[in-house]
Formats: C-alpha cells, sequence, structure tokens
C-alpha cells in the first residue's frame, strides 16, 4: 500500500517544529528516522496532514552527559548511541540491549527518540527505560515537562505524550557505582520482535527487575536481595500480574514460563556484576 497524502515540513529549528504542531494539533506527526512510522504510513494506520521532520534541528543529533544522566536528544539514531564510546561502562544495561534493536540496517535510521514515542511494549529502549527509571523530555510552544518512563507510557503504544508535544529528549541514568546490569530476549530470530525481554539492575540491597513484550507496557518490580524459593515465588507472581495472552507469536503460558526463567537469569547475572 501508498500512504495518504501529506504535506511535509522539515524544519530548521525546534520553534518553527513547535508551531506547526500547535496549529496543526491531532493532525501532524513527528518524523525522525521513520522506522515505525513509515510502515504505518503506508498500511495507512495512521493518517497525518502533516509530517514534521525534526533531524534537520540543531542540537537534536548530539548525546550529552547531565550530571549523573545520559540525555539523548531527538535526533539520535539508535547506531550513534550503541557506538557511544565507553557505553558498555557508563550504562551496561543500554549496551547489552542495544544489539537486539532491529537490526543494523534500521538502526543506523530508527532514532532513540522515535521508539520511545512509538511506544511498542514489546521494544528493547522503552523497557531500558522503565528498567533503569528514565525520564522522557517534552517539549510543546508552552511549556517543557518531564515524566518518568513509569508515567509516561500509559497502554499498548499510547503514551502521556500531549498533541502539541514532542519528545525533545530522553535521559537514561548512568550507572550506579557498585550497581550490576543484565539484559536478556527471546525472540524468533534476533531482531525481530521479542517474545519476552527482560531487564535487572542489582544494588547492595535491592533488585530491580522489568519485563516487556507481555503486558500493554514495560512493568517493573522492586525487592530485597530475595534467593532460592523466595525469588522463584516473587517471579511467579510477578509473571501472573502481567496478565499474559495468547497471540501468533507464543502462548500466555510460555510467557509466563519466560518471564520466571529469563527474570531469574537477569538477576543472577546483574548480582554477579556488581562491582
Amino acid at each position: 500500500m501508498k500512504p495518504a497524502a501529506f504535506d511535509y515540513v522539515r524544519a530548521q529549528h525546534l520553534d518553527e517544529a513547535l508551531d506547526v504542531l500547535k496549529q496543526q494539533g491531532g493532525e501532524a506527526r513527528v518524523i525522525a528516522g521513520g522506522q515505525s512510522l513509515l510502515p504505518m504510513l503506508n498500511m495507512r494506520l495512521a493518517k497525518p496532514a502533516v509530517l514534521v521532520d525534526v533531524m534537520g534541528i540543531p542540537g537534536f543529533g548530539e548525546i550529552r552527559r547531565e550530571g549523573d544522566a545520559i540525555v539523548v536528544p531527538a535526533g539520535v539514531r539508535q547506531a550513534k548511541l550503541l557506538a557511544r564510546l565507553g557505553l558498555a561502562t557508563e550504562q551496561p544495561l543500554l549496551a547489552a540491549a542495544l544489539p537486539w534493536v532491529g537490526h543494523y540496517q534500521t538502526r543506523a535510521r530508527g532514532t532513540v527518540c522515535g521508539s520511545t514515542a512509538h511506544a511498542d511494549p514489546s521494544a528493547e529502549i522503552p523497557l531500558c527505560l522503565v528498567a533503569l527509571d528514565g525520564e522522557i523530555r517534552l517539549r510543546s510552544r508552552k511549556k517543557r515537562r518531564s515524566l518518568k518512563a513509569s508515567e509516561f507510557f500509559t497502554g499498548m503504544m499510547v503514551t502521556d505524550k500531549a498533541e502539541d508535544e514532542l519528545i525533545e529528549a530522553v535521559a537514561f541514568p548512568a550507572a550506579v557505582k557498585g550497581a550490576g546490569y543484565a539484559f536478556r530476549e527471546v525472540a524468533r530470530r534476533h531482531g525481530d520482535f521479542a517474545i519476552v525481554a527482560c531487564a535487572a539492575m542489582a544494588t547492595a540491597d535491592a533488585i530491580h527487575v522489568a519485563v516487556g513484550a507481555v503486558a500493554d507496557r514495560p512493568e517493573r518490580r522492586s525487592y530485597p536481595l530475595l534467593e532460592g524459593s523466595a525469588l522463584d515465588d516473587a517471579l511467579n507472581a510477578f509473571a501472573w500480574e502481567l496478565d499474559a495472552r495468547d497471540d501468533i507469536h507464543a502462548t500466555a503460558r510460555l510467557r509466563r514460563d519466560l518471564v520466571r526463567s529469563l527474570g531469574r537469569e537477569v538477576i543472577e547475572e546483574a548480582l554477579r556484576c556488581r562491582a
């Protein structure tokens, strides 16, 4: 199929993009890498009147460090974040998860903020944001605001972003000193949508584990340093809380089993990786 007709604006500065979003409201969509939006346009699942291209906005293509946060603006491609020098030390979870995001070709075009805006519950970048308690920075003509990932993702490909807002940047907390991180995913093929993905962070006194591709959005739970059957019980409860359903990719039972097994694997690896 081909997309419905639309106008195209390549914004040269942020104010221009925000003006179009304000004027067009729900009739405008932001495009950056296009790896999520273009298929939706071709299948006519999205029919915007205007596409606002933000890739030419100054400063949107450069990753920066702000204190304990790795700030990734709207124009940063997934491949650029993965290639960031020292990422495995700066934030090991991102370094482990990003190779699972699509394929080499799609990472070369797709943006970090684009995946965040798309909010697919099986996507790795939203999962990392939830696992790390990251932040989404939104901008409209009226104001700036920031939301925690747990507040931003509200359902299946649904977010708290208003129609006149764009995601200016996302912020991933850098690695906590002494903490361990781990990521695991099961998919039919590497780069396909996850059947289940799990991420974990372990500190001196707590375990944090997040699961994607099961519920309508990534979900995170925090526990004390559980072991043995106590950990199994906690993961079993988490698996049932996610309300898995059968689909063409996997049964609900398989997904619950994967939450239990992958959850234990990432927790044990994160505990081993603590400095």
